[in-house]
């Protein structure tokens, strides 16, 4: 058994859930075990069966075939709300005004 963490924020709060798994648990499991549709009712539960996943800030390319190791922290990933690069190029344009 892995004592592992999976991690999800809002702006306004976050949770951090500790679980037990077997060892073999994927990221995506993990995820899924952690039940954060019922922490975050307001949110369609697709967010999480499809959010990208990192552990320690390292983004997962394939979250379903990474096996957890103990003392792995989960980060579930919310979308970006504006490109990067849009948002740069507008605050660049605001301050040449």
């Amino acid at each position: 058994m892995l004592d592992i963490e999976v991690a999800f924020a809002l702006p306004e709060r976050q949770r951090i859930i500790q679980l037990v798994v077997p060892e073999g648990t994927t990221a995506r499991q993990a995820v899924a075990m952690a039940g954060l549709e019922a922490a975050f009712p307001e949110l369609p539960s697709v967010t999480f069966r499809q959010a990208d996943l990192g552990i320690f800030g390292k983004r997962l390319r394939d979250p379903e075939a990474v096996r957890l190791r103990s003392g792995d922290r989960v980060e579930v990933y919310r979308p970006l709300q504006i490109d990067p690069k849009a948002a740069r190029s507008e605050r660049a344009a605001r301050e040449n005004r």
